[in-house]
């Protein structure tokens, strides 16, 4: 320990235990610095208080030096324990930055625009969980008369799934005039995931192709949520289902194709399993309340019908999502203009 550092603060003790004015002990706190400056650690200002309180008084109850012995030991410990805290801390801090930059670069890479097309009416909600989302909305205007949605959900959450969303959304840009069914979107989609992504990471995409000339809307899924359908002359639901596996478990696989017909005040759906697995304590939401939130606001607009279900949905949550919530409505006729 520096010589003259032991002698200054010498000084500044005998000065404040001889007289305790605010003065003394203000010039004791301003002597800290020098701790800090010379990089002393808290023990070894114990051990400089020690040695100057013993110089200074001779005639001290051995008690009390043991005392100062039983702190020293003590801040040693702590010491350590301190500088693991404060680099976790920074470690944490760091993660931080790198998350905060991730969602930046997702919000940018990942943006898609909702298209336009005659007599169809598009509205969508997606929320995450936390500050990175594992869902993923990808609108991909065909022609003036074509429009094609992908909703996708990573089974996995932060940079790997950002990064896995990245991925899907060039590789979809790659299709544009070309061939856009939901089977082939699906099978370049699966091969690029399979030799690009870990195995224990997977995704689930539901793929639909909505023609305004025949109101057809044709779909495809990877092991996605079933969409579901509300036909407005019947008052009723359909669920939109679709073999295929999950994307990326293996190369060869054939996507089934489906097509249903919109008619006017008809809507499609779309929802990953952060709205149809909703958990209130130890049950899932069941699927006939999604039905009823949807059936009550069937003759809004899209993107009212789209907002109704997350806020009625996030508000059973206490809005603290346990999942990622993304919904996409596709819907026939009544389009706001």
């Amino acid at each position: 320990m520096p010589q003259k550092v032991l002698e200054q603060y010498r000084e500044i003790l005998k000065q404040y235990i001889t007289n305790p004015n605010e003065e003394a002990l203000y010039l004791g706190q301003q002597f800290s610095r020098k701790f800090i400056e010379k990089e002393i650690s808290p023990e070894e200002v114990i051990s400089i208080h020690k040695s100057a309180f013993s110089e200074t008084f001779s005639n001290k109850p051995v008690e009390l030096s043991n005392s100062f012995d039983f702190l020293i030991e003590m801040m040693i410990h702590y010491g350590l324990a301190l500088r693991e805290h404060q680099s976790l801390i920074r470690m944490q801090e760091e993660i931080q930055m790198e998350i905060n930059v991730a969602v930046k670069v997702q919000d940018t890479l990942l943006k898609t625009k909702i298209p336009d097309v005659e007599e169809l009416d598009i509205g969508f909600v997606t929320e995450p969980a936390k500050k990175m989302s594992g869902d993923y909305i990808y609108f991909l205007h065909d022609t003036c008369n074509e429009t094609s949605v992908a909703v996708a959900d990573v089974m996995g959450k932060g940079i790997p799934a950002a990064l896995c969303m990245t991925m899907i959304k060039f590789g979809m840009d790659s299709l544009r005039n070309d061939n856009t069914s939901p089977r082939n979107v699906l099978d370049i989609v699966n091969r690029i995931v399979e030799k690009s992504v870990d195995n224990s990471m997977f995704i689930s995409m539901f793929y639909g192709k909505y023609d305004a000339r025949d109101s057809s809307f044709v779909y495809g899924s990877a092991g996605h949520e079933p969409a579901l359908m509300y036909k407005a002359s019947l008052g009723t639901f359909v669920e939109l289902s679709a073999k295929g596996l999950l994307l990326g478990i293996q190369p060869d696989v054939m996507y089934e194709e489906r097509s249903v017909v919109l008619e006017e005040g008809d809507f499609i759906a779309i929802m990953t399993d952060g709205v149809t697995e909703i958990r209130l304590d130890a049950d899932f939401v069941d699927n006939k309340i999604i039905q009823s939130i949807l059936t009550k606001v069937k003759d809004e607009s899209a993107q009212v019908i789209a907002d109704t279900v997350y806020n009625k949905l996030a508000r059973l949550q206490d809005f603290h999502l346990h999942d990622d919530f993304t919904i996409v409505i596709f819907k026939k006729g009544n389009k706001l203009v």
